[in-house]
């Protein structure tokens, strides 16, 4: 059996039997060596070179805040990947792997017909005791419903370096705290069920997060922004106040599963079978 199947089956067995169910009945859920040491190595000093060479800027705040950059309630440093850019591979051939995932799920995420997600936000908390306070990524219907986080941290100690990503389960009589380990991806819903806090970090600390779009919500979202535009555009308002909506978001074009050699060329050199689309950044969490 071709192991391009062999891969496929896993990812939708992995997808039905674990993913579903899991955000059904707690609403988050992780998967541990996703990608491999290899190629999580390959993801992880892409992501260090993205940093060292100053690529990262201080992150924003959403809603009433938009736009601005307040270091003790968030204290990352971003910047947005498509995956296409030149020595992105390894982060292009991750993000075609969860955009399966997410497609092998389909139609069991209830009310949510995905068909769009965010570019790859790339994190990193520079280990000063920087962290995030407790918030939800999409408090006001702008379309995410999944928030999906690679973690990337080499031989993290939660006790010493901190960095827990902390979820308050909405109606929940616990609460789940999620360490940022090497090759870990979680899975949450992205509205008020899941609010959420990363605790301070005293070690670099690396993730990547993208965020999908249910189709219904993200196309109302867009319509009332532009309408808000419009209405600031005609009244000469620029009032914080107004939240924003999330920017354009990636059309996503899923690629055929293949093989990671040789820098993750495919046998033929094409890519086939889009079944999603992206570009643009999905607003910040």
């Amino acid at each position: 059996m071709p192991l391009g199947h062999i891969m496929r089956l896993d990812l939708e067995k992995i997808a039905l039997e674990y993913i579903v169910p899991c955000l059904h009945e707690v609403g988050f859920c992780y998967l541990d060596n996703f990608l491999g040491e290899v190629v999580g190595d390959c993801v992880l000093e892409r992501v260090k070179q993205l940093h060292c060479s100053g690529a990262l800027r201080d992150g924003q705040l959403a809603g009433p805040r938009a736009g601005v950059s307040k270091r003790h309630l968030r204290g990352d440093q971003i910047t947005w990947i498509g995956g296409n850019e030149e020595g992105c591979e390894a982060i292009s051939f991750l993000l075609s792997l969860i955009d399966r995932l997410v497609l092998y799920c389909g139609s069991r995420l209830g009310k949510y017909y995905v068909k769009e997600r965010s570019k790859a936000m790339v994190a990193c908390y520079p280990g000063n005791g920087a962290g995030y306070v407790r918030h939800v990524d999409n408090p006001n219907g702008d379309g995410r419903c999944i928030t999906c986080i690679y973690y990337l941290n080499k031989n993290w100690d939660a006790k010493l370096h901190g960095g827990v990503l902390r979820i308050f389960p909405e109606g929940k009589s616990f609460i789940a705290d999620v360490e940022p380990i090497f090759d870990r991806l979680l899975f949450f819903w992205s509205d008020r069920r899941n609010p959420h806090e990363v605790q301070p970090s005293y070690a670099t600390r690396y993730a990547m997060t993208v965020w999908y779009f249910d189709a219904e919500e993200r196309a109302e979202a867009k319509k009332k922004f532009r309408n808000l535009t419009k209405l600031r555009s005609k009244e000469g308002l620029f009032s914080d106040s107004v939240t924003r909506a999330p920017a354009t978001a990636c059309i996503i074009h899923v690629p055929v599963l293949r093989m990671v050699i040789d820098h993750y060329e495919s046998e033929n050199g094409t890519r086939k079978n889009s079944a999603l689309r992206s570009p643009g950044a999905g607003g910040v969490t």
